[in-house]
């Protein structure tokens, strides 16, 4: 294909894989990579530090890599890392990390990334995410694999979601959300462990108890966090998950989701 051509503006410098298709009135910056087998729709606009892998496909309206809503510096030499196979639905706009801190927002692979998202600088998303439509995530946002995001979820910086996590529509997420939950209400708070996502990636029964077992000292039982986390540990046995769990709750700074009290 011709990407010089009236009706879209491709710098002759981006780096374009094979058997890439990029629609008509679609903008491509300099400094920008594309992988293989990438589909860009019509009225997309893919900014310096855009790196694409493999098999992405942006839909239109899409706007990636602009300059953080921030003031001060451009950031030009800044990036923002999409990973393969991840889908960007309409509108959505993604921006590049901030040079100031570290640099970079990243997505993991085969990422779903629904119409009208907004993810802010120095954001990064583990792979096998899905954030539906209007998820609106501030800067230094940390979320890890497999988690889940319902429609107009709105997170504050400098959250961090863990793993496999499913945070119910319509939420404010002001504080950290510890893996393997489902989050909800308003306040946000806990609201079981997310037995649907988990059955679906090949937990076992025993392992669901087991994330059971942990949650329910934590938020069930009305202890502290700090106390919580001694009885934890020192009775419930010491596995990958316990500690998993354990090692996301002593590192929060913002503090975790409290239990639900009617």
């Amino acid at each position: 294909m011709n990407y010089t051509d009236s009706f879209r503006d491709v710098h002759p410098n981006a780096r374009i894989g094979n058997n890439v298709h990029i629609g008509n009135f679609t903008t491509v910056e300099e400094d920008v990579t594309i992988g293989d087998n990438c589909w860009i729709a019509p009225n997309v606009t893919i900014m310096n530090g855009a790196r694409l892998g493999d098999n992405c496909r942006v839909y239109p309206g899409a706007v990636l890599s602009a300059h953080p809503q921030t003031k001060g510096l451009l950031n030009e030499a800044a990036t923002l890392e999409i990973g393969s196979g991840t889908i960007i639905r309409e509108c959505c706009t993604l921006n590049r990390g901030n040079l100031a801190f570290e640099g970079k927002t990243t997505l993991g692979e085969n990422c779903l990334i629904m119409a009208y998202v907004h993810i802010a600088h120095d954001c990064h998303i583990g792979h096998d995410c899905v954030l539906a439509n209007n998820v609106t995530l501030a800067g230094h946002i940390h979320i890890g694999e497999w988690a889940t995001l319902g429609g107009m979820v709105a997170v504050h910086q400098f959250v961090r979601i863990g793993a496999q996590v499913m945070v119910g529509g319509g939420s404010l997420v002001r504080k950290d959300v510890p893996p393997f939950i489902t989050a909800a209400r308003e306040p946000l708070c806990y609201a079981g462990i997310n037995s649907i996502g988990l059955r679906r990636r090949g937990f076992s029964k025993e392992d669901m108890h087991h994330i059971e077992d942990i949650y329910r000292i934590l938020y069930v039982r009305g202890n502290s966090v700090k106390k919580a986390v001694k009885i934890i540990e020192a009775e419930i046995p010491d596995t990958a998950l316990r500690n998993q769990i354990l090692e996301f709750i002593q590192v929060s700074k913002r503090g975790i989701i409290k239990g639900y009290r009617a």
